[in-house]
């Protein structure tokens, strides 16, 4: 006859349950050592090796985290037992020691070791067997607390968080612009191809966001880490996976970022760089001095960007193909007919700028790339001084190049940016210039250029007789 039905519970303490399956392939130190690995560079499989596990297993775990580490890195407390007891204690009660001499050896309570020989018992065999492997999984199994993510209990915090990273962008007219139609893989997008559009707030933007449109609100409370947790960890189920392909980098896992440099050329006078601009510039304190440059796509299509270096106000440059582009082959030193030749930038540049208050063209910086080789008839066009950058110097262009990284999400590399009109550059801009930014404490560009715009006009009628 078998045991009666509830006999293991009775004897190990253990509450009923169904079996939940076979325990895991390795232990929390194991885990520890697998991510202080990733932590150190390693890769996937090299880390698996010095965890002590399968690269297979290395692969799933890098996989499931996200790309993050899920279990902390500290030791347990000297109050819990290690493993490596659990070990002693199979040894020494095989043996038949009593629990009251493990207890003594191990330098333990023996109601300690009492109760880890019955609630660490396997019962399968019809009978208590204490295995230390068996007993340390039913440990950290019974360590668990689980606990409802906050954007999983929260509806309209995680709709304001969904709505800010994967929300329709619309043009200046409220028109929703879908942008191109893009396949979620479960894998950062390929190089070459296009992006999903969205509002793609950046978690920290969202974060601290909330402080503003919810000042009274403590509920619509998140931290910019706890979205990526959501989006990332398999199994939080608070957020969407597809939701990361909206971020800026795309990647379905958090991985080091690469890095690239920015090349241009030298043809500028001495009296034209950088080094010879007015101070002012260097504090931001006096909006009007721009950044610009050029993003290129497919078949040297380009879009330009300036910005604003106070306020972070971003116009974008429509540089349409020139008529005959693709019919008949390149001629060298011919018409430049991609559309960003020297005369395409110009007129362009002149159109967006021409418009602004004077206090608003203080001076424009840009790179050496030969586009802006008719710098002087810009300036004799607009009046806008004109500086240009260092050789292979694209920092000294930081906001700009930090926009130029905002707009890949839009316009990746490899993909052709003449099939963008000006109603969708528009469109883009609009969402570039509605996003709060960490550096105008969570304002907006859009705003703070406002607020600059009402100080001049006040000023102006203050000293107006």
């Amino acid at each position: 006859m078998g045991r009666a039905p509830g006999w293991a519970a009775r004897a190990t303490g253990r509450a009923p349950m169904r079996s939940p399956g076979r325990p895991p392939v390795a232990r929390r130190e194991h885990r520890q050592r697998f991510w202080l690995a990733i932590a150190a560079g390693k890769s996937s499989e090299d880390a698996a090796a010095v965890a002590g596990v399968s690269p297979a297993v290395g692969s799933r775990w890098f996989r499931e985290g996200g790309g993050m580490p899920t279990i902390s890195p500290a030791p347990l407390s000297g109050r819990y037992l290690s493993f490596s007891e659990r070990e002693e204690i199979a040894i020494l009660h095989a043996r038949g020691v009593t629990g009251r001499e493990i207890a003594r050896r191990l330098d333990r309570s023996s109601s300690t070791i009492s109760r880890e020989l019955r609630r660490g018992a396997a019962t399968r065999s019809g009978q208590l067997e204490y295995r230390a492997s068996l007993a340390q999984w039913h440990a950290d199994r019974r360590g668990l607390r689980p606990k409802t993510a906050k954007l999983a209990a929260n509806e309209q915090l995680r709709q304001y968080v969904q709505d800010r990273l994967g929300g329709t962008i619309q043009r200046p007219g409220g028109e929703v612009v879908a942008g191109p139609e893009v396949r979620w893989i479960g894998r950062r997008h390929g190089p070459r191809k296009h992006r999903r559009w969205g509002v793609a707030w950046s978690p920290e933007q969202i974060a601290n966001r909330l402080k503003v449109d919810f000042p009274d609100d403590e509920t619509m409370r998140i931290s910019h880490e706890a979205i990526y947790q959501a989006l990332y960890v398999q199994g939080r189920g608070a957020l969407r996976r597809e939701l990361s392909a909206c971020l800026r980098t795309g990647r379905a896992l958090r991985v080091p970022r690469a890095r690239t440099h920015a090349r241009g050329k030298k043809f500028i006078p001495r009296e034209l760089l950088i080094t010879e601009r007015p101070p002012e510039v260097a504090d931001r304190a006096v909006p009007g001095h721009w950044e610009g440059d050029l993003i290129i796509g497919l078949g040297s299509s380009a879009i330009g960007t300036l910005v604003e270096r106070t306020t972070r106000f971003t116009m974008l440059l429509h540089l349409p193909r020139m008529e005959g582009h693709g019919q008949q082959p390149t001629v060298k030193n011919g018409p430049p007919l991609a559309g960003h030749g020297a005369e395409a930038v110009r007129d362009a540049i002149s159109a967006s700028i021409v418009d602004l208050p004077e206090h608003l063209r203080r001076s424009l910086t840009w790179d050496q790339g030969a586009e802006m080789a008719q710098h002087a008839q810009l300036r004799i066009d607009t009046g806008l001084p004109i500086y240009f950058c260092n050789p292979h110097s694209p920092w000294q262009r930081g906001s700009n190049e930090n926009t130029n990284g905002l707009l890949r999400q839009y316009f990746p590399k490899g993909t052709d940016l003449s099939k963008h009109s000006a109603d969708d550059l528009s469109a883009v801009a609009l969402a570039l210039n509605t996003r709060p930014r960490k550096t105008l404490g969570w304002r907006t560009p859009a705003e703070a250029l406002n607020d600059h715009l009402r100080s001049a006009e006040q000023a102006g009628a203050a000293t107006t007789p």
